[in-house]
C-alpha cells in the first residue's frame, strides 16, 4: 500500500498545491501523507491568490501552503508522484531516474488528461483547472 503522495507541477503555487490539499481532503482518515513540490518552484511563496480563492469556495483551505523545490530526497521519500503534464513526467524521469515506475499523471484515471497551467490567466481558467484536479483526485482515491 502507498503511504505518501507527492503532487508536482512547475512553480508549486497553483496546480500542485491545489492537488495536494484536495487529495488530503479526499484521503482524510487514511494514513497517507500528501505534499507537493515544483520543478521550478517559487520557494516559500504562498499559493496563488486566485487558486486559493477558488479552492476556498470549494471548501479547501490552502492558507498554510509554501512553495518548495522538488529534490531527490522528496522523490525518495514518496511512494507515488503525481504530475500535471507529460512534459513533467519526462522532466522528473530525466532528473530522477529512480522515480520511474512511481510517477504518473494526476489525470491518469480521467483519460490521461493533462492539467493546463492557469498561472496569470482568468478566474475561469483556474475554475476549469480546479474541476480537473478535483475529478482526477476523486479517481485516484480508489488506488491509494
Amino acid at each position: 500500500m502507498f503511504d505518501s503522495v507527492l503532487v508536482v507541477c512547475a512553480g508549486n503555487i497553483c496546480r500542485s498545491p491545489t492537488g495536494e490539499y484536495v487529495l488530503k481532503q479526499k484521503l482524510e482518515g487514511k494514513n497517507i501523507k500528501v505534499s507537493s513540490a515544483g520543478l521550478t518552484a517559487l520557494e516559500g511563496k504562498p499559493a496563488d491568490a486566485t487558486a486559493k480563492q477558488i479552492a476556498q469556495a470549494n471548501g479547501v483551505n490552502m492558507d498554510a501552503h509554501q512553495g518548495r523545490q522538488l529534490t531527490s530526497a522528496l522523490v525518495a521519500q514518496n511512494s507515488v508522484i503525481l504530475v500535471m503534464e507529460e512534459r513533467h513526467l519526462n522532466d522528473v524521469h530525466g532528473r530522477y531516474p529512480e522515480a520511474r515506475g512511481k510517477t504518473f499523471l494526476l489525470g491518469k484515471w480521467i483519460n490521461s488528461a493533462e492539467i493546463p497551467d492557469p498561472y496569470r490567466q482568468s478566474a475561469e481558467a483556474f475554475e476549469h483547472v480546479y474541476t480537473l484536479i478535483d475529478s482526477a483526485c476523486s479517481a485516484w482515491q480508489k488506488y491509494l
